[in-house]
């Protein structure tokens, strides 16, 4: 029985390379760069992914989506999301709140931010005021703010399905 809230969190960070498009949180963010890496390397889908199977001790995105693996080459991360998802759901939990942060010295995410929220809720199937994201710049320190890298934490809270009596 599960009768009590669990937490998770997840980061991950992908360098830059040139040429677009960018994606973030499943959306297309026009930018000049892409996220390099096996899938599709979109690092907000990466960490949320990591964050619901932390919560429940149910392993990592590594272990469950080998970067090695030729099926999750170029792979959209949104499968990962859903993979994971539903390993909470049978486990009997559901999705309280997301938390995320994005760092990214560029490009500027505020006008993505509402769509991000919209994809990520979607994804999670709870209500977008159940999302927060959140940017930050790299202050010109370190690889994101030398514009080599961006990289993302969530925070997921998970609490038990609620269920309905049938009659």
């Amino acid at each position: 029985m599960t009768d009590f809230p669990r937490i998770g969190i997840g980061h991950d960070t992908h360098r830059l390379g040139e040429g677009g498009p960018l994606k973030l949180g499943g959306v297309e963010v026009e930018f000049d760069r892409h996220l390099v890496g096996h899938s599709d390397a979109d690092v907000v889908l990466h960490a949320l992914t990591d964050a619901l199977l932390g919560a429940l001790a149910l392993g990592d995105i590594g272990e469950l989506f080998p970067d090695d693996a030729e099926e999750n080459r170029d792979r959209d991360s949104s499968d990962f999301v859903s993979e994971a998802l539903a390993r909470v759901q049978q486990a009997g939990y559901e999705v309280g709140n997301l938390d995320c942060v994005i760092h990214a010295q560029k490009p500027k995410l505020s006008p993505y931010k509402d769509a991000i929220r919209l994809r990520l809720a979607e994804l999670l199937k709870t209500s977008q005021a159940a999302i927060g994201v959140k940017a930050k710049t790299g202050e010109l320190v370190g690889p994101v703010g030398r514009l080599e890298a961006i990289s993302a934490q969530c925070v997921v809270l998970l609490r038990p399905q609620e269920t309905t009596a049938s009659i």
